[in-house]
């Protein structure tokens, strides 16, 4: 009788995959993880901590896990489990202070928002007194960023264009890039303090939004830069030389293909500029001020905006976390996540119905 033998490319591929743990075993193990970690607090008497508990309970899973996967699997699949491990650890440790922060803010500030909060300003409303809303500082902050935007995104796109289009080895571009990155590394105070002895010692205007938008264009400029910068340098090459094998001048090609191309990195890289300069509140406070009623003109008066109208606040509240001004900060907080996050998922929306398709 015939006996069925194995090839040797069987056998080989059978060693070489060697035993293998469950699927559910990494999920087992954590779960086992935190049962013994709360075992170890109950026992020792410890005080409970959600820092030390996550701490203990993270470092008996990866014992574990790896002491497991050794015995059963072998040296290398423990070794890949042990770095596969660390990976999604640090991208855990990565977003867990965003999320943190995220809660912890909407947790306080999201009580507060209502129609009123949203529809109404500070102007007769007493800082020790419940009442008022964010309103003036939120049109402040759109009509301050928006002029920043109107200055710094052209700019910033078309410096991005001459540095990969047409600055190969010029000297003019590479002393543009060096700046670029000076510029990258400044403190907001510093840009705030520039505009402020520019604008209003020198040229005497007095404190509005147009001059807090000026300070906004210098610290959003590096930002749109570099990352449209790195966006046009990941359009293929073989685009452009189509285009002008086609006869398509130069600037054409740029304006039709390559721009096009690259739009939706493009947005990504404004909306990352726009988000920091809404945060700002350095350079607002010296230029622009804090304003109780609602103000449209840029250009004459203090305007309130959301990060000084935070600020105002938490100033008036003395510390006190019961007090009126605490509890509108944490809503104008609230407020400003929201607008943020808004603008970058209509800048998503926008990238991916207007990027070229092929």
């Amino acid at each position: 009788m015939a006996t069925l033998q194995a090839s040797p490319s069987e056998v080989t591929a059978s060693n070489l995959r060697g035993q293998k743990l469950p699927n559910w075993a990494p999920w087992a193990i954590g779960l086992g993880s935190i049962v013994i970690s709360g075992l170890i607090f109950g026992l020792t008497g410890d005080s409970f901590n959600k820092a030390r508990f996550a701490v203990l309970a993270a470092l008996l899973f990866v014992v574990i896990l790896t002491a497991t996967s050794f015995a059963v699997e072998g040296r290398r699949q423990a070794v890949d489990r042990l770095f596969t491990t660390f990976v999604y650890s640090a991208f855990v440790l990565a977003v867990a202070p965003l999320f943190s922060i995220i809660y912890y803010t909407l947790s306080q500030g999201i009580g507060v928002i209502d129609g009123g909060f949203l529809s109404r300003s500070m102007f007769t409303i007493s800082e020790d007194s419940f009442g008022g809303g964010a309103y003036h500082a939120i049109m402040g902050t759109l009509i301050v960023t928006a002029i920043a935007a109107v200055f710094a995104v052209p700019i910033g796109v078309l410096t991005a264009v001459y540095l990969v289009e047409y600055g190969d080895g010029k000297r003019f571009a590479k002393a543009v890039s060096f700046f670029v990155d000076v510029m990258t590394g400044i403190p907001s105070i510093v840009a705030g303090l520039f505009i402020f002895t520019f604008w209003l010692l020198t040229l005497g205007f007095q404190k509005s939004g147009f001059a807090g938008a000026l300070s906004l264009v210098i610290l959003m400029l590096p930002v749109i830069v570099r990352s449209t910068e790195e966006i046009l340098r990941l359009v293929p090459h073989e685009l452009r030389e189509a285009s002008y094998a086609l006869g398509v001048p130069k600037w054409k090609t740029i304006t039709k293909i390559v721009l096009p191309t690259a739009f939706s990195g493009i947005v990504t890289g404004v909306m990352l500029a726009i988000a920091r300069a809404m945060g700002e509140t350095a350079p607002l406070l010296l230029l622009v001020g804090v304003q109780a009623k609602i103000s449209f003109d840029p250009f004459n008066g203090p305007m309130s905006t959301l990060p000084t109208f935070i600020y105002s606040q938490l100033g008036s509240a003395a510390g006190n976390p019961d007090a009126p001004g605490t509890a509108r900060a944490w809503g104008a907080a609230v407020t400003l996540i929201a607008i943020i996050m808004i603008f970058n998922l209509l800048a998503r929306f926008v990238g991916r119905f207007t990027r070229a398709r092929g």
